[in-house]
C-alpha cells in the first residue's frame, strides 16, 4: 500500500531514499544520525560535509553508499520549545521537503522515522498529526510508497484524547470474553466459540441488509429456478463500486488514493466484475467514498463482509465513519495503535 508502519531499524529498509533526522552542520549528531552514518559508511559524511549547514525545515540529498538505499536525504527538525517558535511549521517544512526531493529524484519509495521526537523532544502525538497531514496531502497528488518507521509501538502515539475515544468507544461496544463465560467455555475453546458467533454475526447482518435479495417475488407456487435467481442477484461490489465512483463525480485516481490503493490494483478491481477484494481494501474504497454506515455495510456487504460489534478492527472503523473523520492514514494509525491490520492494499 502506498503508506505502511513498520517496526524496524530505519538503516535496515530496501527503499529508494530513507530520511535522516541531520544536525545543522555538518557532523555527525545523536540518535538517528548516528545510526544512519555508522551503516553507510565515511563516506556519507564526506558528502554530508560538501552540502554545509542546512536550516530548519530544509533538505538535502546524498548518496546512501553502504545502506540499502539509493539516497540519504537530511532534514533538520526543530526543536520544541513550547510550540511558541513556529516549531509546527517547521517540522511540516521537513516532510514537504524532503518528500519534493524524492520527486524530484524519481523515488518510488521513501523511509521516515518520525522527525523531530528524540533528543529535540517534540511531543509525539503533535508530530505524528503533522506526518500524518503531510503524507495525506502528498499521496492524493503523486504515488509513492511511504513507510512510517519506528522501533516499537511507544515509538509514537495518537493524541490522548482520540486514543480514550477509541478505547472508550470499543469497550462499549465490544462483544468481549465475558459473553463466552457466561456459557461456560473453557479457555481452550473460547477462541473456537467466538470465531463461530462472528461467523454467524457476519451471515445474519449480511442477510439482513441484503434482504431483498432473499424475498425475491416467486412467479409461481413452484420453486425459483436457480437461473432465475441468478438473474435477479443484486449487482455486485465491483458494479457498485463504479456507480458510486460516477455518482460522486470524482476520478478514479482520487478514490485511489485516498484509498491508499496502486493504480495497478484499482485497475484490477475495475477491469473483473467478479473481483473480490480483501476485507480491508473493500472498507478503505468505501472510505475513500466518504459513505456513511449504512451505505459502508451495503458497499462492503457486496463482497460478502459486515461490521460486527465482536471485532475491534470492525468497531474501529464505525467510531471513524461516526465521527465523519475519512483520512485512512489517520485510521490505519489508530488501527496500529490497537493491533488491528491495516487498510488499503
Amino acid at each position: 500500500m502506498p503508506f505502511e508502519i513498520v517496526r524496524n531499524d530505519i538503516t535496515q529498509m530496501t527503499v529508494d531514499a530513507i530520511v535522516n533526522t541531520a544536525n545543522p552542520k555538518p557532523i555527525v549528531g545523536s540518535g538517528t544520525d548516528t545510526m544512519i552514518h555508522k551503516k553507510a559508511g565515511p563516506e556519507l559524511l564526506a558528502a554530508r560535509q560538501k552540502i554545509g549547514s542546512i536550516d530548519v525545515g530544509c533538505a538535502a540529498i546524498t548518496p546512501a553508499f553502504d545502506l540499502q538505499a539509493k539516497y540519504v536525504i537530511h532534514t533538520v527538525g526543530p526543536v520544541w520549545d513550547g510550540g511558541n517558535y513556529n516549531e509546527e511549521a517547521l517540522l511540516r517544512n521537513c516532510y514537504d521537503n524532503s518528500l519534493k526531493l524524492a520527486m524530484e529524484h524519481r523515488c518510488k519509495s521513501i523511509a521516515f522515522p518520525l522527525i523531530s521526537t528524540g533528543n529535540y523532544v517534540f511531543p509525539k502525538d503533535k508530530a505524528l498529526q503533522i506526518a500524518i497531514s503531510a503524507f495525506s496531502t502528498f499521496l492524493l497528488e503523486h504515488e509513492m510508497q511511504i513507510y512510517l518507521v519506528v522501533f516499537d509501538r511507544t515509538s509514537f502515539t495518537l493524541s490522548e484524547k482520540l486514543f480514550q475515544s477509541v478505547a472508550s468507544y470499543i469497550d462499549e461496544h465490544y462483544v468481549d470474553d465475558c459473553e463466552i463465560a457466561a456459557y461456560g467455555a473453557a479457555p481452550e475453546n473460547r477462541r473456537r466459540i467466538r470465531r463461530r458467533r462472528d461467523w454467524e454475526l457476519e451471515e445474519r447482518m449480511v442477510i439482513e441488509e441484503c434482504a431483498p435479495c432473499y424475498s425475491m417475488p416467486m412467479a409461481s407456487s413452484k420453486a425459483m429456478s436457480l437461473e432465475d435467481m441468478l438473474k435477479q442477484a443484486d449487482a455486485g461490489f465491483t458494479e457498485t463500486l463504479l456507480k458510486l465512483i460516477d455518482d460522486s463525480g470524482k476520478k478514479d485516481s482520487e478514490i485511489y488514493k485516498k484509498a491508499l490503493l496502486s493504480k495497478q490494483h484499482f485497475s484490477k478491481i475495475r477491469n473483473n466484475p467478479n473481483y473480490k477484494p480483501t476485507k480491508p481494501t473493500a472498507i478503505a474504497l468505501a472510505l475513500a467514498l466518504e459513505l456513511d454506515l449504512d451505505a459502508t455495510k451495503d458497499l462492503i456487504g457486496r463482497a460478502g463482509y459486515a461490521l460486527t460489534n465482536s471485532s475491534k478492527f470492525d468497531l474501529i472503523i464505525r467510531y471513524f465513519i461516526e465521527q465523519g473523520n475519512y483520512n485512512v492514514v489517520e485510521i490505519n494509525i489508530a488501527l496500529y495503535e490497537f493491533d488491528q491490520a491495516l487498510l488499503g492494499s
